[in-house]
């Protein structure tokens, strides 16, 4: 991958002044914004760039009518919001969640721009969204939905427009049913629309554990940062999805001791570690963490709070925050999920010596794979999955050099380094093209 990259600038500079401080839990696109703004002031980047970055290509809201198995008519609400093109095709995940807004795809939209520029790989940022409630939907009423939003979004997306991903709520049969759905009205098989597809239909070896995986490759090469290694680090995992689950595996494979996980109704804990490996086997039978044996519980909100080395924060946004940063006992956050700690956190923990590596880097393993999925598909070549996972490892390993590099250059926290980073490729990259009119 290239070294760190940062463009010449104009002259005319960008000079806010005053910028927020002390965010806790502000929207999703003004946290976004929150962090942008501090890096494209460190970055002296031009006013002009600044609202062309700021500003999202296109916002599109759809409206889903279905006839629901009963035989009733509902209307579902879905949305695709574009952010940017300067360095390739959008990418980014469709959700299915109840609660699903614009301003949180907008905010993920933008976060996708800048992980792509950060990973370094020929994207800009998406996200999809749709209003509804999965596990109350039946597999045929998910799929009318699917096929519906798909053929309202479909002039937007396509292999060199927009490319859509799993997300929340979805998983690779989604990705399949907007596949085929595209290839229906295209007239022929077009399978690199969508990442994230079952392996038959084209998707990639090595996708379902990437995020996870990169975590842990993240996890390994912070742990030296402040004096640790992986192997011995005592690791708290919030979040037992496909990515916390994952993460926690391979940690525990690389010697480190998981000494807590959670779910939505809590988490165990055993100080000595738990065995993560036989631990997923149990959550995948049982979608529960009843009946594991030697651990104790402990509730999700006393979890952050456990004396470990590395925390992984994989669940929902916002779980560490003003009030709880105090007490945050880890020496390096690595955020699994999208959002999980606010500016004011930010500023709590950047007091208190804690190294965060921010979710632009840390959870773009998936993205990463994406990426590489997209390629194997327009080549109709695929790869073997130790290709696959060498050269994720590649890509994450370099990254996060780069972001350090940033960090101890202008003196930032890594989270500030990755934004400005990314802000600085797809500056440059916007420079370069310059603007149609």
């Amino acid at each position: 991958m290239d070294q760190v990259a940062e463009p010449e600038l104009p002259d005319s500079r960008l000079t806010t002044s005053t910028l927020p401080q002390g965010i806790d839990s502000a929207s999703p696109f003004d946290e976004m914004m929150s962090r942008f703004d501090v890096a494209a002031q460190r970055l002296g980047l031009d006013p002009g760039l600044y609202k062309v970055l700021r500003e999202p290509v296109r916002e599109t809201k759809v409206s889903i009518p279905i006839v629901m198995d009963d035989g009733h008519i509902e209307v579902f609400v879905g949305y695709r919001v574009l952010h940017n093109i300067a360095r390739g095709p959008g990418k980014g995940g469709i959700r299915f969640d109840k609660n699903v807004t614009l301003d949180e795809v907008r905010a993920l939209a933008a976060w996708m721009t800048w992980k792509c520029a950060v990973v370094n790989i020929p994207f800009g940022g998406a996200k999809g969204g749709v209003i509804c409630d999965p596990a109350s939907l039946s597999r045929g009423e998910l799929e009318r939905i699917t096929r519906r939003y798909t053929a309202e979004i479909m002039d937007l997306i396509g292999p060199e427009k927009d490319v859509p991903a799993p997300d929340m709520g979805t998983n690779p049969q989604t990705m399949a049913w907007i596949m085929d759905t595209y290839s229906m009205h295209a007239r022929h098989t077009v399978t690199s629309v969508v990442t994230g597809k079952p392996l038959t239909l084209g998707g990639s070896r090595g996708r379902i554990e990437a995020t996870g995986r990169g975590l842990m490759l993240i996890c390994r090469e912070a742990a030296p940062v402040k004096g640790l290694t992986l192997a011995g680090s005592r690791i708290v995992v919030q979040g037992f999805g496909n990515v916390g689950s994952i993460a926690a595996r391979m940690c525990h494979e690389a010697g480190a001791h998981v000494i807590a996980v959670s779910d939505i109704n809590g988490g165990i804990f055993n100080s000595k570690g738990l065995d993560a490996t036989a631990l997923v086997a149990h959550y995948e039978k049982h979608r529960t963490f009843e009946g594991f044996q030697g651990v104790e519980r402990v509730g999700n909100a006393d979890l952050l709070e456990l004396d470990c080395d590395i925390l992984i924060p994989a669940a929902n946004e916002n779980q560490i925050r003003g009030r709880n940063a105090p007490n945050i006992k880890a020496k390096i956050i690595v955020e699994g999920a999208n959002g999980p700690t606010t500016q004011r956190a930010d500023e709590i923990l950047n007091q208190k010596g804690v190294l965060v590596v921010p979710d632009i880097l840390a959870n773009a393993g998936g993205v990463t794979v994406s990426y590489f999925e997209w390629v194997q598909d327009r080549a109709g070549f695929f790869w073997r999955e130790q290709e696959v996972n060498e050269r994720l490892e590649d890509i994450m390993c370099q990254s996060f050099r780069d972001v350090s590099t940033m960090a101890e250059k202008y003196g930032v926290s890594h989270r500030i380094a990755a934004y400005m980073l990314g802000i600085s490729r797809v500056a440059h990259d916007t420079m370069v093209r310059g603007l149609y009119a």
